[in-house]
């Protein structure tokens, strides 16, 4: 590996820690005392794309909060739990405000997020930020946390197993647990299935309500698949089922 490509990546890794203190509410970094003598490429630094800032209107959440979510990351640790710690660049913890009312759960995952480490970055996240935005009218950043079922990358995104399931199902429950949203929305079949324990048909089941230990759950269609059947029909059931999920949180 040369020199630069060793700055890239490392600077990559920071931005990523940065992103991932904002979306825990920390409004500044403790620093080393020597922390002068570090010394970056200014050329590499200003290829990353996205100026990151902790400022006070970015940290929106608790302390108290973050140092909950904070303590779930700490013991997922550097996770091998199942085998798809084999073939991971990054685990994918989550991302958004720690205090928000609404939660997403994802499958699993992709390329892009396994690259960056944050969840719903690649073409199905800009999906789901689309449709966060402009169908809902929501932040996705300020007014949504984002998770996924399984924290790290199945090849060639495949579906997740069940043995992968259920060695990371218990941290998107303490996520889930720590954040008491009032609605979580389910993206996708495996997700679905997984919050509701059985077998779930996304194209029967979605719009409708069910329950998540009291709060409700709404099944939807995973973004990656609106990319790929982009119809009408399919575009219309998501922008409903938003719609109901927006009721409910009494916007």
């Amino acid at each position: 590996m040369s020199a630069e490509k060793t700055k890239t990546q490392r600077l990559r890794e920071l931005k990523n820690y940065l992103v991932f203190l904002k979306d825990q509410g920390y409004r500044d970094i403790p620093l080393e005392k020597n922390i002068d003598k570090l010394n970056f490429d200014s050329e590499i630094i200003n290829s990353q794309s996205d100026t990151l800032s902790l400022t006070p209107e970015s940290a929106i959440t608790s302390q108290n909060l973050s140092m909950e979510l904070n303590a779930i990351l700490k013991e997922l640790g550097d996770c091998k739990r199942c085998k798809l710690c084999e073939g991971r660049t990054n685990i994918v913890f989550g991302s958004g405000n720690p205090n928000a009312d609404l939660v997403f759960v994802g499958e699993g995952p992709g390329a892009d997020e396994d690259e960056q480490g944050l969840p719903f970055v690649g073409k199905a996240g800009k999906k789901l930020t689309e449709i966060i935005e402009k169908g809902m009218g929501m932040n996705r950043e300020r007014d949504t946390y984002i998770c996924n079922i399984i924290k790290c990358r199945p090849p060639g995104n495949r579906n997740p197993e069940k043995d992968e399931i259920s060695a990371c199902k218990p941290f998107m429950q303490k996520q889930i647990h720590c954040i008491k949203p009032k609605v979580i929305v389910a993206l996708g079949r495996p997700s679905a299935s997984t919050l509701l324990g059985r077998p779930v048909t996304i194209t029967k089941e979605r719009g409708n309500w069910f329950n998540y230990e009291g709060v409700p759950l709404m099944l939807t269609y995973h973004p990656a698949y609106l990319l790929r059947a982009y119809t009408l029909e399919n575009r219309r059931a998501v922008f409903e089922d938003m719609q109901k999920v927006l009721k409910v949180l009494g916007k």
